[in-house]
């Protein structure tokens, strides 16, 4: 049976208990029979992969590699991933840089094949993609009992990333209207609906920025290097999903009272 993470009630006060509790149950979960066995595959096999092709003849490397980009629903798709992995990273027509979802790129620069390298014989490498599929991996049964606590936790890791990057700021709001997973988080903590989505992009993008100077106090992106930033938008987020939350309740309550009512007449 797998480990779920305990999350009390969810909304703010399980936040609050995984900002104080996390770390612990990480390493639960990563202790876990079949995650630790994975892990320790690993760290056995993957500095011996010097190709993409080495990685896609091993299932067990490939899915715990996919796992810790997030992407591991492509694991059946290897003509895809051999694309992706042999990607050259300086030509802008190639695979990796066209597609929206930037976890492929990011795929691609781990394992440094399509410039010819081999990152996975680097010091260091095993331990730094197991951990990253351990975080994902804790994400994702966090989110069977809460999903905006997915959707936070995911958030406070993509910003770490995003925040650090060399792009300019206007590209880095681009990257967020693109990531489903941030932009959801943006969205509810600033009380937009998925409406704006329809909008022309560059509407949106003037209209987020706006937004993130009324509610957080700027628009740097890069300003998210600040762990307090990150808990502000992140509280501010679960708060508003609260609210929507009990007021849909609300509505459906309302409803049901007055369809008895009526069926009482």
């Amino acid at each position: 049976m797998s480990i779920l993470p305990f999350t009390g009630g969810g909304g703010l006060a399980g936040w609050s208990l995984l900002s104080r509790t996390g770390d612990r149950q990480r390493q639960m979960v990563a202790q876990e029979g079949q995650i630790r066995q994975a892990s320790q595959h690993y760290r056995d096999s993957i500095a011996s992969v010097g190709s993409a092709d080495d990685l896609l003849s091993d299932y067990k490397l490939l899915k715990l590699s996919l796992g810790a980009f997030g992407l591991e629903a492509d694991v059946g798709n290897k003509a895809f991933i051999r694309k992706i992995l042999e990607s050259d990273l300086d030509d802008d027509k190639s695979l990796a840089n066209r597609l929206a979802d930037k976890s492929y790129r990011k795929l691609a620069e781990a394992f440094g094949f399509g410039a010819g390298g081999q990152r996975p014989q680097e010091k260091g490498f095993a331990d730094r993609i197991v951990s990253q599929f351990v975080e994902r991996e804790f994400e994702a049964r966090v989110g069977e009992s809460d999903g905006n606590l997915r959707l936070a936790l995911s958030a406070r890791r993509e910003l770490a990333e995003l925040s650090a990057t060399p792009s300019s700021n206007d590209t880095k709001w681009f990257e967020i209207l693109g990531n489903t997973r941030l932009r959801k988080v943006f969205e509810g903590a600033f009380g937009f609906s998925s409406s704006y989505a329809k909008m022309p992009i560059d509407r949106q993008h003037a209209e987020f920025k706006a937004a993130a100077r009324r509610v957080m106090g700027t628009d740097s992106v890069a300003a998210f290097s600040d762990k307090a930033q990150v808990e502000k938008l992140v509280r501010t987020f679960l708060a508003r999903s609260a609210v929507r939350l009990d007021s849909a309740s609300n509505q459906y309550s309302t409803a049901l009272t007055l369809l008895s009512s009526s069926r009482l007449r």
